[in-house]
């Protein structure tokens, strides 16, 4: 090793989420000496934090759930939605590979994903999938196995998990959700499994039964684990070392030291996007302009899209982010994603004015990017108004506030933010709303919804908003009249779980320069570089599904294979 190096291996990975460690487990299959760094003292990225969804055109799993896709309409739904500077070789190989990428995960790992009847988020434009099986979710893993390591796992997100610490499959959501036959002794088994591993409960408040972002960031180390591919924590990138235009390592700061690492065949930027840099979005993203009400974990602060920049890399599109509705608990690092609740019937949410202004239903990017323009052309929607009825109330979680849990008993945070009234008229005061319009536009709302219709904004109509529909409740499982009180108000914020604009990359993950031309040696994935989907959001998945893809075109690419 040379007197200037700290460290020699071929492929640096910067960032431990879902993408940046498949990439390096690829790499390493294929003989490569590789070192993952996280800045952070947790791993797993904001991918552990997630739902874990893939959205994986023309899957072998799709094609035994009897779904047979081909990657000509996909290519066609996503090209259609996706930003115009996004080039067409980036979406090819984006649906080329992602079938791929999975059936390599799949013998290579012991994460098991299975496609899911999930219809695209906009399944009725040419090539969409009304009936869904693009989307795909993880099976849950045994983090016993871990040993050690579970323990610096990143927690789920308190938005997929009972109070935060009690860890839920997909399809278990919809067991205690809509009450299905035997809910009662599934949430009693879950509880029980929970609290017998007492010892590590009480030392970690974490549940070793890992799902969702847990399974998949689980899965991923398991196999790293067993490739014997190290992981360091506390471990920030500070700069890329350049040879004659050709990325041929990086600084470190490990644990407070700087260190210098050659990497002989390239590094791997995945660290993440710049949700979390408030300097960067008011630069770059004034529509989304609060760093408080993105869902991203907090060390993406845009550290790999700055080192890149160093490097004479282009950027693009950082103006765009995932957009999100999100509820926003006082004492918390981040926004809280709002999924299933605004799909469900007996809600709405309004504006500072106390009217509706859009469908509550429709994919939360849409509903998140409708509040963002909404507050900057009118300065009424930051926050919105999320507003329900007693039965609401009841029988659906929202937010932080549990169906099962009476008022009484909500904890101080969550009584800050939760307005009541007997009346429409008493919740408005509430609300500093004017009483005759909230009451107008609820009486409005009810009249149709009795009906199960929305003619103001079509809400239950597309196939996507019928997905979180209560399928209890008919014609429309997306409606219902707010009827019965007492009434109650969370404010909702305009946010997101990420941004989605970075480094200008090829259809091989490589970095490009102002002129077009690969930065040789460096590459970059996920939200550290410019999305494929543009400014768009095709389907469920459609963040975890291209860090993962070009993770892996991009680890196959550095050491010369081209192995499916």
């Amino acid at each position: 090793m040379s007197a200037n190096w700290d460290q020699e291996i071929d492929i640096l990975v910067v960032g431990s989420g879902a993408g940046g460690m498949l990439s390096a487990l690829v790499a390493a299959k294929n003989h490569a000496e590789v070192l993952i760094v996280e800045k952070e003292k947790l791993w797993g990225g904001t991918s552990a934090t997630s739902g874990a969804g893939i959205w994986i055109p023309a899957s072998d799993q799709a094609a035994s759930a009897g779904f047979h896709d081909n990657v000509d309409d996909a290519f066609k739904y996503v090209r259609a939605l996706s930003a115009d500077n996004v080039p067409d070789a980036n979406i090819r190989a984006y649906v080329g590979n992602a079938a791929k990428m999975l059936r390599w995960m799949g013998a290579n790992t012991e994460i098991e994903y299975h496609a899911f009847p999930y219809p695209d988020y906009h399944a009725e434009n040419p090539g969409g999938s009304p009936s869904g099986y693009r989307t795909h979710m993880p099976l849950p893993l045994d983090g016993r196995r871990l040993g050690k390591d579970v323990r610096t796992l990143r927690f789920a997100s308190p938005a997929a998990s009972l109070f935060g610490y009690l860890n839920w499959h997909f399809d278990e959501t919809y067991i205690l959700l809509f009450r299905a036959k035997g809910w009662w002794l599934h949430l009693a088994k879950s509880l029980a499994r929970y609290w017998l591993d007492w010892p590590f409960r009480f030392t970690s408040r974490k549940d070793r039964r890992l799902t969702l972002g847990n399974a998949l960031a689980g899965g991923l180390r398991l196999a790293l684990n067993e490739a014997k591919v190290p992981l360091w924590l506390n471990s920030g990138l500070e700069e890329l070392i350049n040879e004659k235009g050709k990325v041929i390592g990086a600084v470190v700061r490990r644990d407070g030291r700087a260190i210098r690492i050659r990497a002989r065949k390239g590094v791997v930027l995945a660290a993440g996007g710049f949700d979390k840099n408030q300097a960067m979005r008011d630069a770059h993203a004034p529509l989304y302009p609060n760093a408080l009400y993105s869902g991203g974990t907090s060390g993406n602060t845009g550290d790999a899209i700055r080192a890149g920049q160093a490097m004479g890399a282009e950027t693009m599109n950082l103006q765009s982010t995932w957009a999100a509705p999100v509820f926003h608990v006082p004492g918390e690092d981040r926004g809280r994603l709002c999924t299933i609740e605004r799909a469900l019937p007996g809600c709405m949410m309004v504006n500072q004015q106390g009217e509706r202004y859009l469908n509550e239903a429709a994919s939360y990017h849409i509903v998140g990017q409708q509040m963002a323009r909404r507050q900057r052309e009118h300065g009424d929607a930051s926050p919105s108004w999320f507003v329900f009825d007693h039965t609401y109330r009841h029988s659906y979680p929202v937010g932080p506030v549990y169906p099962l849990v009476p008022d009484w008993l909500q904890n101080g945070m969550v009584k800050t933010i939760l307005k009541k009234g007997g009346t429409i008229a008493e919740l408005a005061v509430q609300m500093g709303v004017d009483p005759a319009r909230l009451e107008a536009t609820v009486g409005r709302f009810n009249v149709n919804a009795a009906r199960g219709e929305d003619p103001d904004f079509h809400r239950g109509e597309a196939a996507y908003d019928k997905m979180y529909g209560d399928p209890r409740v008919s014609p429309n499982p997306c409606l219902r009249p707010l009827s019965k009180g007492p009434f109650y108000a969370m404010p909702i914020y305009p946010g997101d779980i990420g941004t989605n604009g970075g480094l200008k990359t090829d259809d091989l993950a490589r970095v490009l320069d102002a002129k077009g031309k690969p930065i040789g040696g460096l590459y970059a994935i996920g939200n550290s570089a410019a999305s494929a989907m543009g400014e768009s959001y095709p389907g469920a998945g459609v963040t975890i599904g291209p860090a993962l893809t070009f993770g892996y075109i991009a680890a196959n690419h550095l050491t010369g294979s081209n192995q499916d």
